[in-house]
């Protein structure tokens, strides 16, 4: 029992030791130590060793999937280039804002003509380098098609399936666009444009990061996989981002759009 009681005495050294234990191999056994009983100790420690190990793995992991990811570019450019995948997101973000500031908006401007896709035969051309536009009055909006008058018809058609609520009138080469009335209707269809934006600007930042997420996928024998995980999780992180702004975006111009 003595014996016993001596062996027992050097177990919490043993349990303080761990780092030395998982890579060394467990201390010397104390001076009279049984080798049977060494053994049962040994056994007993691993285990208490091995289940503290595991339960810190998991708290490590579930503490992961809570807290956010900072992946410093630089370690991981031989993988994929987080900064371009980055710009590449914050240029949706930046497309969406410039949509709703030309084209959805209360009042009608000629500015917000400008970028209006015309097709024509010789292929698809904004508004502003086909016709001269001009404001006439406060509800009228005049687009000349003198230089170009083979495609009055074209540009007709586009200020008409613009999405701005407007009915242009032809005269010749003359396009007029009358400024529709800020009707209650006109604010609501208007906010409806700016979800339909924002769903397809979503749509293209998915595609950013598919690309992203398939290029990482490349490197999976190469890297290891907690690697691969880390970068697809801080690539989520900046879809997320970016939704979110763009959330943030749609719910300021829904606003001003409603009044």
């Amino acid at each position: 029992m003595a014996v016993a009681l001596r062996c027992f005495r050097h177990l919490p050294s043993l349990l303080h030791r761990s780092l030395f234990a998982m890579i060394r191999g467990l201390p010397q056994a104390p001076a009279g130590c049984p080798a049977l009983l060494l053994d049962g100790c040994r056994q007993r420690v691993h285990q208490m060793l091995l289940t503290r190990q595991l339960a810190t793995k998991k708290a490590k992991g579930k503490g992961q999937s809570q807290a956010r990811v900072n992946i410093s570019a630089a370690l991981v450019e031989d993988v994929i280039n987080l900064e371009e995948t980055n710009e590449d997101m914050q240029a949706v973000v930046e497309a969406l804002k410039e949509d709703f500031s030309r084209n959805l908006s209360v009042r009608t401007s000629p500015g917000a003509l400008d970028h209006i896709i015309v097709l024509t035969k010789d292929g698809k051309f904004p508004l502003n380098q086909l016709g001269q536009i001009s404001q006439k009055s406060p509800q009228l909006i005049i687009v000349s098609m003198a230089n170009f008058p083979e495609s009055t018809a074209a540009a007709t058609k586009a200020i008409r399936e613009s999405g701005m609520n407007l009915n242009p009138e032809v005269d010749g080469t003359i396009i007029r666009v009358p400024i529709p009335k800020v009707t209650r209707e006109h604010r609501e269809s208007l906010a409806k444009l700016a979800k339909q934006s924002t769903n397809k600007s979503k749509e293209a930042l998915r595609k950013v990061r598919s690309k992203s997420i398939n290029q990482v996928k490349k490197f999976k024998n190469k890297v290891s996989e907690d690697t691969i995980w880390l970068i697809e999780k801080q690539i989520q992180q900046m879809t997320d981002d970016a939704a979110a702004e763009m959330d943030k975006l749609l719910a300021a111009k829904t606003k001003e759009l409603l009044g």
